[in-house]
């Protein structure tokens, strides 16, 4: 109920949409029913009898007279048959007219809908931390943007269409029936909804069949973005067959969910048809004694079975809507599931930085994340402005932690990071990160034009001569002139056509674009060749000048000139100081330069070293 509740609150933007909708088919329905009961008169001319005749049905006789009798007075029994059947037809038009008008109204505003959750869906995954990626495949995910709200639309378009149809033609079939036999009426609403009861039990269990099937599915769309994305490596180690056999098992249980929950959906269409059949028997017995006592008149029992025959059809719509909703109703949970997850603070009414005007300092930090052992202890250091402070140690030491703790990807355990003393956690978010240049080890490209790549995010705000000049000082101006459309050029999906080189510089250039006070450069040139690599390295040279930078370094050649180095060791700082110090120190630092440097010119670096 709190999951429909909460999917009922999509309809408030398109509530007037929706209440045409529901007038036009109320008013389809009418006709509908009215159509019906003309077979009363079409009988009485057929016989060539009067339309009024006292008795018990005189109600429905009354309002026929009402309605008709003008129309079929002192007419031959040919003449008025055929103005019965003129009536019926004009029933029929408007009818239609009146359901085509709710249906699209209704489409209208099912997909109005779907559009809004699936851009709320969106837009609240943007605000989500990254631990929340961390922990969720992306095919997931994308499950969830996309299946999960497609099959939720059904629950809407089933309840806006089918189940409103379905009520409104039942309230008008109803009328219809109470109009003719007030009491053969209320023996078939009493009988009726006892049927309800019976499904019940299967509800539960369809819902919860549903949900364990797109749980599988999410598992099925990850495996595929994962094979696509690493198709190289399936290829080069011959896991094609492995990846067959894995896809197909979770294929499997998908097969398994859907099919025992569909088994159990399915039996609501005989149980309903074996209701309609039980009431419809009951009707026929009761009326028939009606008739015989003469308290009802054969041409308006005829009337009201067809009718009651009539109602059948949205009968069983009804009854079936508990269980296609279980299907929806999975989707929904896990489409609110994603909503419900705590998206990242941004106090709103906290501090606005304009700038760096002293320096970033970690104070005492400690950060472990979910449930796992410790990652960073007691980390402090400062990084003054202007200052080029490199982080460096074996992997797992800690230093992309470090630098994912700045723009609050994460948030520390104990401890603070100050920028100027105010603690990052009392700055306005978005104030924090217009002050931050990431440029990451791996540069990610969009699949989209040179141009809206370097000026990511706001493309309106740079002008063309200033995306060049960004280029340039990338040294990515003179190749991005060599593709087909130049800063026009489609990059395609994760930037394919650009080199590894290429799609660094691309992402320096963004960096340069940006111009932040404040510059987190996560630095790999070790695959790159020589000439891409001095290329780069130049690019680095330019982006890093007259700007505050906290660097994690993979390559220690290329910090020699860093004003401060902290070497990590196991989530602790163990040295720090410049190049120089930190080699006289014969310490960890030193240790990991001579292994780098062994390992480039094959074990002849000792000499090189103290030479330096």
């Amino acid at each position: 109920m709190n999951t429909w509740l909460r999917l009922v609150g999509y309809l408030k933007p398109y509530r007037w949409l929706v209440l045409a909708s529901l007038a036009t088919l109320a008013l389809g329905s009418l006709l509908d029913g009215f159509s019906m009961i003309l077979l009363i008169p079409f009988l009485r001319a057929l016989f060539g009898e009067s339309l009024v005749i006292p008795g018990a049905s005189s109600l429905v006789e009354r309002v026929l007279d009402a309605t008709l009798g003008g129309f079929l007075a002192g007419a031959s029994p040919n003449e008025a048959l055929r103005n019965v059947v003129v009536v019926v037809m004009a029933a029929l038009l408007l009818k239609n007219a009146f359901f085509y008008a709710a249906t699209a109204l209704g489409v209208q505003a099912q997909e109005g809908i779907v559009r809004d959750m699936r851009n709320e869906l969106y837009g609240h995954l943007q605000r989500l931390p990254l631990g929340f990626f961390d922990r969720n495949k992306v095919g997931q995910l994308v499950a969830r943007v996309f299946t999960d709200t497609n099959q939720t639309k059904e629950m809407i378009k089933i309840t806006m269409a089918d189940v409103s149809k379905h009520m409104v033609s039942l309230v008008a079939f109803a009328l219809m029936l109470f109009l003719i036999s007030w009491k053969l009426s209320l023996l078939a609403f009493v009988v009726a909804p006892l049927f309800l009861g019976f499904l019940k039990p299967m509800l539960y269990r369809l819902r919860r069949g549903f949900r364990s099937a797109y749980d599988a599915q999410g598992e099925l769309t990850s495996m595929l973005q994962e094979t696509a994305s690493g198709a190289r490596l399936v290829k080069a180690y011959g896991a094609e067959h492995y990846e067959k056999d894995r896809f197909g098992r979770t294929n499997q249980v998908v097969f398994k969910d859907i099919v025992r929950a569909e088994r159990i959906r399915l039996l609501t269409s005989p149980l309903s048809e074996l209701l309609g059949g039980t009431v419809t028997l009951v009707l026929v017995w009761v009326g028939a004694q009606f008739v015989f006592s003469g308290e009802m008149t054969a041409e308006a029992f005829l009337t009201f079975l067809t009718i009651s025959l009539r109602m059948q059809s949205p009968l069983k719509g009804l009854t079936m809507f508990p269980a296609r909703a279980q299907a929806s109703l999975a989707a929904a949970d896990r489409f609110f599931e994603i909503l419900d997850a705590g998206s990242e603070p941004a106090t709103e009414d906290g501090h606005v930085k304009d700038g760096l005007e002293r320096e970033v300092a970690y104070e005492d930090v400690d950060f472990a994340y979910d449930g796992e052992e410790p990652v960073l202890k007691g980390v402090s250091f400062k990084v003054k402005r202007g200052e080029v402070v490199a982080l460096v140690g074996p992997s797992g030491a800690g230093k992309s932690t470090i630098v994912d703790l700045l723009p609050r990807f994460y948030r520390p355990a104990s401890g603070r990071i100050t920028l100027d003393g105010v603690d990052i956690a009392e700055i306005r978010l978005d104030s924090l990160r217009n002050l931050l240049g990431v440029v990451s080890q791996e540069a990610v490209i969009f699949h989209d034009t040179v141009r809206a790549n370097i000026a990511y995010a706001v493309p309106d705000r740079y002008s063309q001569e200033e995306i060049e000049a960004a280029a340039r000082a990338a040294n990515a101006h003179e190749f991005i002139e060599h593709l087909p459309n130049s800063y026009d050029t489609l990059l395609g999906d994760r930037g394919v056509r650009l080199s590894g080189g290429q799609r660094q510089r691309i992402a320096i250039a963004r960096a340069i674009l940006r111009d932040p006070p404040l510059l987190i450069f996560d630095e790999a040139t070790s695959a790159l060749d020589a000439e891409s690599e001095r290329l780069v390295q130049e690019a680095v040279d330019r982006l890093l000048a007259n700007r505050t930078v906290i660097v994690v370094a993979h390559r220690l050649s290329t910090i020699r000139g860093a004003h401060q180095i902290i070497v990590l060791h196991d989530g602790e700082i163990v040295e720090s100081g410049n190049h120089e110090d930190l080699l006289a120190r014969q310490g960890a630092y030193r240790r990991l330069y001579e292994l780098q440097f062994e390992a480039a010119v094959g074990g002849k670096a000792g000499s090189e070293v103290e030479d330096r």
